[in-house]
């Protein structure tokens, strides 16, 4: 993925080194020269000074062809008005941002806008919102050790018992939701074309997860 990142603070600067590391291209924007210091040496990604509420300093980090962009500054207001100007702008695919003050989170929401806080938990629920964001989340407990997830089941899945989902301590299918109306799904009970298939799965699961769920029949 090409992805943006606007904040390069602990949480932008620990993100990017890990995106990085993972083959992904990763352009920094900072409004300070000194925030480069961060980033660790040799840092194969982009960097560039300048303000997320620029077009000309976003459209120079590639935000025309970016599939994600992150707001990850200290300041609410420039995380809400760049993660905007990004997402009905320039249409970019994924949106996420960074708030401090929990009153403030409701904005965002409005805007469609997935939001985290907290450094280490900030930096560990971005990239597992980048890197699995056809699953949707909608509960978040702990320190985001477990979550809560939703997926419409592949086609080739439809006739398979439910509980087959199930991975002992790492996936559990908790709720079906089938011709809009929601049920807990009874022992043995097949899945149905169209299904919207509740999980409750680990953080480190997620891979797994999505690797089933992508799976191709006959693959």
């Amino acid at each position: 993925m090409r992805v943006i990142i606007m904040g390069c603070g602990r949480v932008g600067a620990t993100l990017a080194t890990q995106l990085v590391g993972e083959g992904h291209d990763v352009r920094l924007v900072d409004r300070r020269p000194a925030a480069r210091a961060l980033l660790p040496p040799g840092f194969p990604g982009d960097f560039l000074v300048g303000s997320g509420f620029s077009r000309s300093v976003l459209e120079a980090a590639g935000i025309v062809h970016a599939d994600a962009f992150v707001a990850v500054t200290s300041l609410d207001n420039s995380n809400v008005v760049s993660a905007r100007t990004a997402k009905e702008t320039y249409r970019v695919p994924i949106v996420l941002a960074r708030v401090h003050d929990p009153r403030r989170a409701g904005i965002y929401q409005d805007l469609g806008i997935p939001t985290v806080s907290g450094v280490r938990w900030a930096v560990s629920r971005i990239h597992q919102m980048l890197l699995h964001r056809h699953l949707t989340p909608e509960l978040v407990f702990g320190n985001g050790e477990t979550l809560l997830v939703r997926s419409e089941l592949p086609a080739y899945l439809t006739g398979r018992r439910l509980t087959e989902f199930d991975v002992d301590g790492e996936i559990r299918v908790v709720e079906v939701t089938r011709a809009g109306r929601s049920l807990l799904p009874a022992h043995g009970a097949p899945a149905e074309p169209g299904d919207l298939v509740t999980f409750a799965v680990a953080a480190t699961a997620l891979g797994r997860l999505r690797g089933f769920l992508d799976k191709e029949l006959g693959t």
